[in-house]
């Protein structure tokens, strides 16, 4: 697994030094992981083809930002899928884009078996340590971060002011991290 990090690390080093054909491996090498990031979130291939590779011309944009001491190769990646899923997600508001249990655990099809079984065991230390947050928090993490939602919504949604809800996230996210690294 470590091999494979540093391989992803490399290649993003690569594609900032503006190398097509480090691009081309690191699409060959996550492109299906992201993909699966994107059609979780927005439930539509054909916006998912579209998105994934915008994705993709920000990574080569935007290589050259990442750094390693920060986080991992793929965990920057599938940020800037994330992220980029819920700009579409917000602009178009598809009737379809509700994100239920099941869809969060939609299998990747280039996924191996043992691979499957860690992140079914991730998924359920995520939910344990979610389920540990106080009642409006945890909602406000899940609408935030799997629904989209807006810090101004969440704002009206709690009836709380917009600065409150930012301290909520972080303190929540700085629980979560805690709970998922004990």
């Amino acid at each position: 697994m470590q091999d494979a990090s540093t391989e992803l690390s490399y290649l993003l080093r690569r594609v900032a030094a503006r190398d097509t054909a480090a691009l081309t491996s690191l699409y060959e090498a996550t492109s299906a992981k992201l993909y699966g990031i994107i059609l979780r979130i927005l439930k539509r291939r054909d916006i998912a083809d579209e998105i994934l590779q915008e994705v993709y011309i920000k990574i080569w944009e935007r290589a050259v930002d990442y750094s390693s001491e920060r986080g991992s190769a793929i965990g920057w990646m599938a940020a800037v899928a994330r992220n980029r899923a819920l700009d579409e997600l917000r602009r178009v508001k598809p009737a379809s884009a509700d994100i239920s249990d099941e869809t969060l655990q939609l299998r990747d099809p280039g996924m191996l078996a043992s691979e499957a079984v860690v992140r079914n065991e991730e998924y359920r230390r995520m939910e344990y340590c979610l389920r540990a947050l106080d009642g409006d928090r945890q909602a406000i993490v899940r609408l935030a971060y799997l629904e989209g939602w807006s810090r101004e919504q969440l704002s009206q949604k709690f009836g709380a002011p917009v600065a409150t809800i930012k301290t909520w996230l972080h303190r929540s996210l700085k629980q979560l991290k805690d709970c998922l690294s004990s």
